[in-house]
Formats: structure tokens, sequence, C-alpha cells
């Protein structure tokens, strides 16, 4: 379905003396690793019923997970991976859909799980580099094998459950490989989810380049201003654009000189954060990629300091051999500079939703993937992100971005934060309405409304605004719009 003809690339694994991840006071070599994959394959091998069955993950960020996930990928046992604050009912209608074959859990409380699905336990302290009983290889005939069950985020309803393959980590991480890579005994950050792909990435990309892991537990912004600015072992991190904001509230806050490269995804990253960003002379990768694509499929080109990529809004060039299309609601292809819907085909796509009925509306006949994101191409190739998904808002038979104006509004001054969605409604189709957190008392919405009509078209113009004391959002930042509207709505 999705061009697997492509020779997959091939890493070799990293030398057992090499660091492998770090948190605080406690440091792992690949040899530990080693060792606790042999002894987690040992475990688990007597439960696990199908190759395709995983280990439920049900834990905070921890020096134990990132071990756990990086000696699956090793042994070739999948992962489901699920936030740890998942309500019992979702959780319980996750494991009826994806059945794993036994959990490891983090959490104090106990896991109401069914009685057949046995739990896995060890703690970090127990992991010694001794007993390692054979070398391991990350490759046989192995590439189209499930490395990991990963849920959709949730913010448009109920979420879809996407199987990544080994062969979507692979090519992803060659790809990635080619713009920037941390080198052997350097540090790659680690302060996102590891229910996303986008931090579980950070390990299985760390893995593949011989690099090390730095495990930052929470986000501590003073300490990871620190690391970024003083430590020359660390060369990269991953975040969102909500936490490098935060890190750049500091006026004086720069990288150290050995930094290659601040990965940025998990929403869009707005012109003032870009700007502010090339200011200071910061590396960042801005990115396109969701669950379906393993992370980024799409980047800038490494972006060094005082330098800039052009144009800024771009999130960069689709990897090779993975191909884009931009077609109308016909399925058309249009051409360069016409907005329409990204579709996508390559070995890097996955290769369909865990329901098969999900996957079949999400397919052409020539197996092109329709993310329903809009956007378009300019001739040089270099995608331009218009809208997410069903973000996009239809009002009066014109289509509105609501980044667009989210952006608008959030420059005002007396504006903290603010999302904008589309609420049903029976004349307009959709009635563009903005949530916004007031910089302060006193907060005026004509007065804003008057201020957005000077630099927005009239339907952009959102017809009402809520003023509310915060946003709902997910663990990796992302506005919660569907709970926006079902609060509205209700």
């Amino acid at each position: 379905m999705t061009g697997k003809s492509t020779p997959v690339p091939q890493f070799d694994l990293p030398s057992g003396e090499l660091i492998f991840l770090s948190s605080g006071n406690q440091s792992y070599s690949y040899n530990h690793l080693f060792s606790f994959a042999d002894w987690l394959s040992r475990e688990v091998s007597p439960l696990q019923k199908k190759a395709s069955d995983p280990l439920l993950i049900f834990a905070e960020n921890s020096v134990e997970v990132v071990l756990l996930i990086a000696a699956c990928f090793l042994k070739q046992i999948p992962v489901l991976p699920i936030h740890p604050d998942t309500p019992d009912t979702e959780l319980k209608d996750i494991v009826e859909r994806v059945r794993p074959f036994a959990f490891f859990s983090g959490k104090k409380k106990e896991v109401d799980l069914p009685s057949e699905i046995p739990s896995v336990s060890f703690r970090s302290d127990q992991i010694s580099p001794e007993g390692l009983t054979k070398q391991l290889s990350l490759f046989s005939d192995n590439e189209e094998k499930v490395a990991g069950y990963f849920l959709t985020s949730g913010t448009t309803g109920h979420p879809k459950v996407v199987p990544v393959k080994r062969r979507q980590v692979l090519f992803a991480a060659a790809s990635s490989a080619e713009n920037f890579k941390p080198s052997p005994n350097k540090y790659w950050l680690l302060c996102l989810p590891l229910n996303h792909v986008g931090g579980i990435n950070v390990i299985y990309r760390s893995l593949l380049y011989r690099s090390a892991v730095y495990l930052a537990t929470s986000f501590d912004v003073k300490n990871i201003r620190e690391l970024l600015n003083e430590n020359s072992q660390f060369e990269a991190a991953s975040m969102v654009p909500t936490m490098l904001d935060r890190l750049m509230e500091h006026s004086f806050f720069r990288v150290q000189r050995q930094f290659k490269g601040l990965l940025i995804g998990g929403g869009p990253i707005s012109m003032d954060l870009i700007n502010r960003s090339i200011t200071r002379g910061l590396p960042i990768v801005t990115s396109y990629g969701m669950t379906e694509t393993c992370a980024q499929i799409a980047a800038n080109p490494m972006l060094m300091p005082s330098g800039m990529y052009i144009p800024k809004k771009s999130v960069g060039t689709v990897f090779k051999p993975n191909k884009i299309q931009i077609r109308d609601d016909y399925g058309n292809a249009l051409p360069f500079n016409e907005s329409g819907k990204i579709w996508l085909s390559g070995p890097q796509i996955f290769d369909g939703y865990l329901d098969p009925g999900q996957t079949k509306q999400s397919f052409d006949s020539s197996g092109w993937f329709n993310t329903g994101d809009y956007g378009h191409l300019n001739r040089k190739g270099q995608l331009f992100i218009e809208s997410r998904r069903t973000d996009l808002i239809i009002t009066g038979g014109e289509n509105v971005n609501p980044t667009e104006i989210e952006e608008a509004i959030n420059r005002l001054d007396s504006v903290h934060e603010a999302a904008v969605v589309g609420v049903p409604d029976q004349t307009w189709g959709q009635q563009v309405t903005a949530f916004v957190v007031p910089e302060e008392a006193g907060f005026d919405s004509e007065k804003v409304l008057n201020q957005l009509k000077e630099s927005l078209l009239y339907y952009k113009v959102p017809r009402k605004i809520i003023v509310v004391d915060k946003l709902p959002k997910t663990s990796t930042n992302k506005i919660k719009r569907s709970e926006l509207i079902r609060k509205y709505v209700s």
C-alpha cells in the first residue's frame, strides 16, 4: 500500500560502552540496555501468544519506561503506551480493542484490568550490564512487524489506534539524520510524553544513531535552560512550541555552541516565536508530521545560529522517498500555490488503522493517504500548513484557518492565550468562536473584536468571544478543540 519496494535503511547497534540514558544522577550504558533486553525477553516470551500482541505501558515518564521501550524495540516486542491519567472507561475500551498480553504500570493506584492480563515489574536499580547472553541484532526479516500501537491525539473526538511498523521507524530515522543527528555520548533531551510518537522517537532515534537520551521527568524551566545553555553534552532537544516559549521568557536564554538542533512539533508555531528564536540564534527545526507518519515527514533544513530558512512559514520539504500531493475535494491534483488537502505516499506512511473501517476511508485505490490537513506547495516543493484536519472552519461557504485567527488574537496585549473553533450554526454552518484567557482583569471583548476587524477579513472575525480561565489541552499542549465545542454547545 505504501511503497515498500524501496530498500529499508540499515543501522548498526551501538557499542556497549557508550551512554544510552541519563536522568539526574542516574546513568546507563548500552550494555545495561542490552542486558535488560535479554532479561525482558525471557520474562515475557511465555506470556506473548502472537508477535503482534503488545505490552501495555501505563506510566509516567521515567527511567524504567525509557529502558522498557528501548528493550522492546530491540526484542521486537510491540508497545502500547497509554497516558497514566487516562480514565478507566477509556483504558478499558483501548484494552478491549488492542488486547495487550501484559502490562507495566508506574501508577501507585491499582490498575483495573482484566485478570488474564498479567503485570511485568522491575526496578531500575536491578539493571546490571552483567549477564548478557548473546549479541542482539536490530534486523532480520522484521521490518513489517509492529513497533507500537499509538492513539491519535483525541483533540477532535474518539481516538484511532495507529499500528506503527518498524519500517516506518527506520525510514523516519534515516530521513531525519540527513538533517541532523546527535553524536555518540551526546544527549538528546527528552521532555515529551512517551505515549506519543514525538516523544518515543527520541528513544528510537537515539538507539539507531548510537547517541544518548537525557530524560527530564518534568519540564523544569530553570533546569532545562541551564542544561541547554551550559552543558556541551547536549546536542538536541524535542519540544512543543509552548515549551520553547516558556524557555524564552528569560531574555538571556541561549543554547551553547555545540548544540545542533531544537525540533519543534506537536502543533503550529507562530511567526512571533519563529522570529524571536531567530533573533536569539536558536537552531530550531520546524516540521510537519503525525502519528500515521511516525512523527515528522517534512522538516526545514537546519537553522544554524544567526541563520534562517526562507520562507519562514514553510515546514520544509517532504522526506524522500515519500511523496506529497495537494488535491481538491474531488481528489484532483492541484498546481503549485493552490490550497487543498494534503495527500502522502511512501514507506514512512502507515498501512492503516487497527479498525479496517477507518482505513478504507483514509486511502485511495493507489495507496495514497488522505491526511485531512490543508496546505499548499510552492514551486520549490516547500510545504505550507494552513489548518490541521477537522480544525478547519467552514462558515457561510468560506474556509477559515483557526490558527490564523489565534495568532491575530494572541498578538493583542490584553490577551494571554486564545483558541478558535467552529461551533454549529443553522445559518452559517459553523460560527467562528474565540475562547480567550485574558492577560488581566477588565477584559473588553468588544474592543478586541474591533481590533481584529482591522487585520482580518470580515468572515474571519469571531462572532463571539468567550472568556475562560484556561484552555483545555492534551499532554503535548495541543488545544482540545472538541472539548471547547462541547462546552459551548452544552
